[in-house]
């Protein structure tokens, strides 16, 4: 059968219980048309990028599922009619992760770092000294009162 990974995003204002119960209803679903759920990882409540259906942040799981393509239908079209689902994605992988989910691995978080900076980023500080200078016009332009005194390329 083929092997997929199932991520789908849940109402923020679902419990942690309600989304076990989600989870459990569609692995029973996947079961009853044939196929199983090789594992189950809560990722947790997260930050969206943007609103979606006014959520701001949703309950992630990831499902790694080996079932035929119509119990995968199945699950989706229920997916689909749920109130409690915001989105959900399936990808057709050759085979699973032996080890665990990079979202669910917080070591490499930890060994990445900071982003540089107190704010995060490596903007540099607008209020000091940045292409302009502390707040200065900028050495490689005249100042606006200098036009008059430039020759003009005209003549």
């Amino acid at each position: 059968m083929p092997l997929y990974e199932h991520v789908f995003l849940a109402r923020q204002d679902a419990s942690g219980a309600q989304v076990e119960q989600l989870t459990k209803e569609f692995t029973d679903i996947l079961n009853e048309a044939g196929g199983k759920v090789v594992r189950s990882e809560y990722w947790g409540l997260k930050s969206l990028a943007y609103k979606i259906k006014k959520s701001r942040k949703a309950h992630y799981t990831m499902l790694n599922i080996d079932a035929p393509p119509a119990a995968l239908d199945e699950m989706e079209r229920r997916m689909r009619l749920s109130t409690d689902i915001i989105r959900f994605m399936t990808i057709r992988v050759d085979e699973h992760e032996a080890e665990q989910s990079v979202m669910m691995r917080k070591q490499d978080r930890d060994e990445r770092g900071g982003r540089g900076g107190p704010r995060g980023g490596d903007r540099g500080d607008r209020r000091g000294g940045g292409p302009r200078g502390p707040r200065g016009p900028r050495p490689d332009r005249p100042d606006r009162g200098d036009r008059d005194s430039q020759p003009s390329a005209g003549a």
